[in-house]
């Protein structure tokens, strides 16, 4: 059997991030250790959560699950060491790929003005193969690329340069963590407990899945492995690239 590629180590020469995804606990099935690698370096990292997850636990009306999901995300993204956590408000489990989302989320780079973007997988499968990605990640995902590129053209949603804001063409690289084709990653040994917390702070959310025996350091450690071993440490997270290129 063939051995994966080595991943080659993110440039970490950067200073702002801001993430975006689709739902409350994205970030944390896998890229919440690598934020506390980097807050832990004094780099600035915000979040921004397309919905809240109102539609993410079934024996729980949305209008409650909304508040108890945004609380659980604020309370997981402070254990990582962020504190800057917007949510926008979509519909969970609805969303769709197109302008309005584009310009959504455009808006949002433009205001934060980060030099690298993290997003959710963007490929229709986990595996590469069988394991189907969910909707709302794939559309999250897309939008962010092209949004990304929307934010830096002052032709583009105009409409949103107003009180002082200006376009944004200074992102360097998108990153969609848990995808595929990753080729890139970071050691996140000594983050790993870090982000198992992070994720074990979406507790009512986790208490849902499957009949209710999720262990959180299990799952986080049969990624962080083989990511790991690609980096020649104990553990890692991996990480699709994206090049920007405006023209």
């Amino acid at each position: 059997m063939a051995q994966p590629e080595p991943l080659t180590p993110l440039t970490e020469d950067w200073q702002r991030a801001l993430a975006v995804v689709a739902h409350p606990d994205d970030l944390e099935f896998g890229a919440a250790a690598a934020v506390a690698r980097w807050t832990r370096q004094g780099k600035e990292v915000v979040y921004c959560l397309l919905t809240s997850g109102e539609a993410g636990i079934d024996g729980m009306p949305p209008e409650r699950s909304r508040v108890l999901r945004e609380e659980e995300q604020r309370a997981s993204a402070a254990v990582v060491g962020v504190s800057a956590v917007e949510f926008l408000g979509l519909p969970d489990g609805l969303l769709e790929y197109g302008v309005p989302l584009r310009r959504a989320i455009a808006g949002v780079v433009r205001r934060h003005r980060p030099d690298v973007v993290l997003t959710n997988n963007v490929r229709e499968t986990w595996d590469g193969e069988y394991a189907l990605n969910q909707a709302d990640h794939i559309a999250c995902g897309r939008a962010t690329l092209d949004a990304v590129r929307d934010a830096g053209n002052r032709w583009i949603f105009p409409e949103q340069l107003t009180d002082g804001t200006e376009p944004w063409s200074r992102v360097r690289e998108v990153w969609a963590a848990g995808s595929p084709a990753a080729r890139h990653g970071v050691d996140v040994t000594a983050s790993f407990d870090a982000g198992v917390a992070s994720l074990r702070a979406h507790g009512a959310y986790l208490s849902g899945l499957g009949d209710g025996s999720f262990d959180a350091e299990e799952f986080l450690e049969g990624m962080a492995r083989p990511a790991g071993a690609r980096l020649g440490v104990r553990y890692g997270a991996a990480f699709e690239v994206f090049r920007i290129d405006l023209a």
